[in-house]
């Protein structure tokens, strides 16, 4: 079979590349200047010494990344060991009595890593919380009995404080969907649970060991792309159109290039951006990929350590920062030197929507990302997606079908694959 492939993602290249190695012939199209969208490392130049640093996808984990952990095996790529930790660093209070909260979850030294919070009853009482909420969440998760709530009615009716919500749940969250906390508390309850339970954070001690690809993560994208002669760099699709029936040749694609027919499309970008491609969409496909809502996150490459914990002991590999008097927003920065092999270098730091622009001098690039949110809404269209997939020749793959993180996109590229596998085998033996 003829395929295209619309991003070239995790989902785009994990599903082009197993179409390539079942013998079909697949064309992957990207919009973009790179291969690997979420997936991208560059080089940063520092004290003589060049480094590879990922801006995207960082770490990953054997217990709940298990397909991403096969496909590594398969490709021969190596993988060290990353350290995971979260700090927060936010203006608490106003007027004479304003100070700056940081504390950091590493330790018990890190926690209080503000020694004056071992007497503050508003900090103690957030951890208190804390465990609480790990109890109680953990239960829920492992009798599958959590109620359909959003996260927020259930703090609200289960007595959970401010302090825990803004200093802690919120600004975790934060880190984790990439997401603005107004959303977050309108996660569906059970998702949010489920999540956090499978990814060891309700647990104190006993977590995942993190890992992540020595070289920077473009080393599994060039290792896919070896295997998938027919690959388009900048080179946007400009529209999709399905021409009906079930012969050959069904889909029309428009590109710079012109229009070619191909037997399947496989559509692996974000919903939006498929829901604008497709010039003849459904209603039923309106319906669900308009119900996955997009937050834009602007990147910046910086070396510029003042956004980060005054108390050196609170850096972590996740350093979340908040305005005074604020709802809890999207801005994080993550101290690279943690979560990658950086040997003799000074601070590397990613910083997601940063609320204090760092030095201009330090600044080595910045880079725009989109992250699904997960609201009511859209979970409830994740599961309508069965409905349609694969209907007019038409496929569906991305990381916003499950939990919106690296696995997912993986997960959803190598179904689809499986599943035109499938299609090819059966057209054969007919």
């Amino acid at each position: 079979m003829k395929i295209a492939v619309v991003g070239a993602g995790i989902s785009g290249l994990s599903c082009a590349y197993r179409l390539v190695q079942a013998g079909q012939e697949v064309t992957l199209f990207e919009a973009g200047a790179y291969f690997g969208g979420h997936s991208h490392t560059v080089d940063l130049r520092l004290d003589g010494v060049t480094h590879a640093v990922d801006t995207g996808f960082l770490v990953f984990n054997h217990a709940t990344y298990p397909n991403l952990v096969k496909l590594f095996e398969q490709l021969d790529v190596e993988a060290v060991d990353s350290h995971m930790s979260f700090s927060v660093k936010m203006p608490v209070g106003a007027g004479a009595g304003a100070r700056v909260l940081e504390w950091a979850g590493g330790s018990l030294d890190t926690v209080f890593a503000q020694r004056s919070n071992l007497l503050r009853p508003r900090f103690l009482r957030m951890l208190r919380d804390i465990l609480r909420f790990n109890r109680q969440a953990g239960a829920l998760a492992l009798a599958g009995a959590a109620p359909d709530v959003p996260l927020g009615a259930f703090l609200d009716a289960n007595g959970y404080g401010a302090t825990f919500r803004h200093w802690y749940l919120l600004p975790m969250a934060a880190c984790i969907w990439s997401c603005p906390a107004e959303q977050m508390l309108a996660f569906p309850l059970s998702t949010f649970i489920r999540f956090c339970h499978n990814h060891g954070l309700l647990r104190v001690s006993d977590r995942p060991q993190w890992r992540t690809v020595r070289g920077g993560s473009r080393v599994y994208v060039e290792k896919l792309l070896a295997g998938i002669p027919d690959r388009r760099l900048a080179s946007p699709v400009l529209s999709v159109r399905r021409l009906g029936g079930d012969g050959a040749r069904s889909v029309a694609l428009r590109s710079a290039a012109g229009t070619e027919h191909f037997d399947h499309v496989v559509m692996a970008c974000h919903s939006d951006q498929s829901l604008a491609l497709l010039g003849d969409v459904r209603d039923d496909e309106r319906a669900v990929l308009e119900a996955i809502r997009y937050q834009p996150n602007r990147a910046v490459l910086h070396t510029d350590t003042g956004c980060l914990p005054a108390s050196r002991k609170a850096w972590s590999a996740w350093n979340y920062q908040g305005r005074a008097g604020a709802t809890p927003q999207v801005c994080v920065h993550y101290l690279i030197n943690l979560l990658q092999p950086l040997p003799r270098c000074r601070p590397v730091i990613v910083s997601l929507n940063p609320l204090d622009e760092p030095d201009p001098a330090q600044v080595h690039g910045e880079f725009a990302y989109s992250h699904p949110v997960f609201d009511a809404a859209a979970v409830a269209a994740q599961a309508r997606l069965a409905t349609f997939q694969g209907r007019q020749h038409t496929w569906f793959a991305g990381a916003w079908t499950g939990y919106g993180f690296h696995e997912d996109g993986l997960k959803s590229g190598l179904a689809v694959a499986m599943a035109l596998a499938r299609t090819a085998a059966l057209d054969y033996a007919a």
